[in-house]
């Protein structure tokens, strides 16, 4: 399993990797999108040629800036992506002093493996999810919510823990991270078209310049439904492959957790507490694509950025032997009085005897006593002996 397992990691890499250089070529795309528009806006009307071989042109000479700009981008993103996603998400990293429970468990998975320990971060959510951040080791961190932190037991935030530690191992964390950031420069790219074309306005003059005598006309309504056309197929294809970084990951991140944890049904009774309830209120859809579980879908299954639980839990019964109890129903976590936070000094919720206490008054002390002397057999008592407080008749 362990062959078949990383067999499958190296041929998705490879795949990725082809997924990657055709982000690039959409940007291209894109490019050659503005140049047509702008001959149209900037140009004036001529024939469909005539603009298009003009703004083949300037996409050729434009391209060196294109490919600058969009590292310059990833630099920028490569440098204060992280500071973003805790402004989005209000993670905060935690210590093993500040929660030993969650910090032993993914070191001791770190350990096992030979694995460089990420960050831990915290964040304030009632969801039950988590997601891996980063892009190399010294970025790396791993962010959990307080409410799977709740309602999750050991083994199955070990199992979450497991989950996101493969996809940093698997580099489904960088490819994932570097395509949301080329599908952001694909959106700026699409808007500063769109500006250009709705706000620009259009140059019907058709003016001439030197040298343009072929220019004639007819063609700028043309040219405009190309760069649109253009522009809607790059918008979709950059949200497709972004999908499909994401969601054949999933399938091998919970294959890698199994062998991190030796323990599939503590994998599966975690998503099956997950199920639908891991929106991250305010979180983008960049963040939730992170996200053990990203309860947002489109159309049908086709704009789904994860498999649905039932597959998944599905290839973990048939694949790894797991058990499925089926959906859980979790109940409501109760109310805090903030009133009663503050325990008694008598020995906390529960007594000393280790009985629950009560509302009513406790009684009023007994007077002070010496500590009664040891029982003496026989009567050595001297006839002059004063009765002390003990040998009163009680």
């Amino acid at each position: 399993m362990a062959y078949g397992l990383y067999s499958h990691i190296q041929a998705n890499r490879r795949r990725s990797v082809v997924l990657l250089i055709g982000l690039f070529l959409l940007v291209y795309l894109m490019t050659f999108a503005g140049a047509l528009v702008a001959e149209v806006v900037f140009g004036g009307d001529a024939r469909l040629g005539f603009l298009i071989n003009a703004a083949l042109r300037r996409t050729i000479y434009s391209l060196p800036w294109v490919t600058i700009g969009t590292l310059v981008w990833i630099l920028i993103a490569y440098k204060f992506h992280q500071s973003m996603i805790d402004a989005i998400t209000g993670g905060q990293e935690v210590t093993r002093q500040e929660n030993p429970r969650l910090y032993n468990l993914l070191e001791n998975l770190c350990i096992s493996r030979g694995i460089t320990m990420p960050k831990l971060k915290v964040m304030e959510s009632d969801a039950l999810n988590a997601f891996a951040t980063g892009l190399n080791e010294k970025q790396y961190s791993v962010t959990v919510t307080t409410g799977l932190l709740a309602r999750l037991d050991d083994p199955e935030v070990e199992a979450v823990l497991g989950h996101e530690l493969t996809h940093i191992r698997n580099g489904d964390v960088r490819l994932l991270i570097i395509a949301v950031i080329i599908a952001g420069v694909i959106s700026f790219f699409a808007e500063l078209v769109f500006r250009a074309l709705f706000q620009g306005g259009f140059n019907w003059r058709g003016s001439r310049r030197g040298g343009d005598s072929d220019r004639g006309k007819g063609g700028a309504m043309a040219a405009i439904l190309i760069a649109l056309a253009l522009i809607a197929i790059a918008w979709l294809l950059s949200i497709v492959i972004r999908f499909a970084l994401s969601r054949q990951r999933e399938f091998l991140a919970d294959a890698g957790s199994v062998e991190l944890t030796k323990n599939p049904d503590a994998m599966i009774s975690a998503l099956r507490k997950i199920e639908n309830r891991g929106e991250l209120e305010g979180s983008t859809s960049a963040v939730m694509e992170m996200c053990v579980d990203n309860p947002r879908s489109g159309f049908a299954d086709l704009f789904a950025t994860h498999p649905s639980i039932d597959t998944r839990v599905e290839a973990l019964v048939k694949f790894a032997g797991g058990h499925d109890p089926g959906p859980i129903a979790l109940p409501e976590p109760a109310p805090v009085d903030e009133s009663e936070t503050t325990e008694p000094a008598s020995g906390g919720p529960f007594g000393q005897a280790g009985t629950p206490q009560s509302d009513a008054p406790s009684p009023a002390p007994k007077p002070f006593l010496p500590p009664e002397p040891p029982i003496r057999l026989g009567n050595d008592q001297p006839a002059s002996h004063v009765p002390g407080p003990w040998d009163q008749k009680r």
